[in-house]
């Protein structure tokens, strides 16, 4: 035999023992085909009401970009570069997005990327940082503007279901559900004015999720998620939202005027520490009241040191319109309520003594 044949017969050989070990490996492995699908049969309910909420809401959830301006190392033009991500959502059919002040306080600019993927250059209409809340605009057709149906926070439960949709940590249009957790919460805004009456929530609430809405079951804003208690930075099952009563009181004063015009007193407030060593009761103590301002023209008095260095006595404010104030933060709160022009009812203590007087507010401060 040749050395070709002995090849080809060592060749055939080998083929021959490949196939026989095929052949066993496949009589191992039985039959590969893909199993058949159990049947799933219909969702629960609580399943469908999850899907529905989504679908209907997520159109008016927005993801915003803040954009800040920025120079490179070789001196080229001034451009803006992105900077940081947030939730916001659709007001009305004009273009109007509510997002929260500290998603775009340190922007210089802003892009909204609407459910349809289109993305809009967007301008600040006004901003209130006390209550953490910002309106922006975009000029985008009325169409593509679904205004998200609004609630009331008033007569929210604790215990009942919520759902909250935002773009954690850039992820878009993620939908998290919940329960209202508690009720009348407290927490400190970014300029270290207190928000009271905040939604408290499990539902997941992450970086990237600020400015989004907390709904109910029926998909109605009942609040703007706005921060989360948590060690790590990430969600712990504590997340706070801005009621919607709040948000509908705040919002449409930022697109009239841009801004929340306080109603003045005219005076000044001492501090704690005064407060405390002159052992005066709970509330503002005045320390000036401003000459031909409605505190003035109204009669009250401000502590003042008489020239043998003891303490005139002046007034402390201890309520407006029968609402107790115990800080200086409780009546800014109660005067954002009110307008210019309106009039109030102030209860004072002065050395002791009690009484009422009625104060026209005047222009903001």
């Amino acid at each position: 035999m040749t050395n070709d044949s002995r090849l080809l017969t060592r060749r055939r050989l080998v083929l021959a023992l490949a196939l026989v070990a095929c052949a066993c490996t496949q009589a191992q492995r039985g039959d590969a085909a893909p199993r058949a699908i159990t049947p799933r049969g219909a969702l629960a309910a609580d399943e469908l009401a999850n899907i529905d909420v989504f679908k209907r809401l997520s159109p008016s959830v927005v993801h915003i970009t803040t954009l800040a301006t920025e120079r490179d190392f070789f001196n080229r033009p001034v451009q803006q570069v992105p900077r940081g991500t947030g939730t916001g959502f659709i007001w009305d059919h004009s273009g109007h997005i509510v997002t929260n002040f500290h998603v775009i306080q340190e922007g210089t600019g802003a892009r909204v990327t609407l459910a349809d993927q289109s993305s809009w250059p967007a301008r600040l209409v006004g901003a209130f940082p006390d209550r953490d809340l910002a309106v922006l605009k975009i000029e985008a057709p009325a169409n593509k503007l679904p205004a998200i149906p609004l609630g009331t926070s008033r007569d929210l439960q604790v215990g009942q279901k919520v759902f909250a949709i935002g773009n954690p940590f850039g992820l878009d249009q993620t939908l998290t559900t919940g329960i209202v957790s508690a009720l009348n919460r407290e927490i400190e805004s970014f300029n270290n004015r207190s928000i009271r009456g905040v939604i408290q929530t499990d539902a997941a609430i992450n970086p990237g999720n600020s400015g989004g809405p907390l709904l109910d079951s029926a998909g109605r804003l009942i609040g703007v998620n706005t921060q989360i208690a948590s060690p790590s930075g990430a969600s712990a099952g504590i997340g706070f939202a801005i009621p919607a009563d709040e948000v509908n009181r705040v919002v449409p004063r930022l697109i009239r005027d841009g801004r929340i015009t306080r109603p003045a007193l005219g005076i000044a407030a001492a501090s704690e520490g005064v407060q405390r060593a002159l052992r005066l009761p709970e509330g503002v103590a005045l320390v000036q009241v401003t000459p031909g301002g409605p505190a003035a023209r109204a009669g009250l008095r401000a502590f003042a040191r008489e020239r043998d260095g003891s303490i005139r006595a002046g007034d402390v404010i201890t309520a407006l319109n029968d609402e107790p104030v115990a800080s200086l933060d409780d009546m800014l709160t109660l005067l954002e309520k009110r307008q210019p022009g309106e009039t109030v009812t102030l209860s004072l203590w002065r050395g002791g003594a009690k009484r009422k007087q009625a104060v026209v507010l005047a222009g903001g401060e």
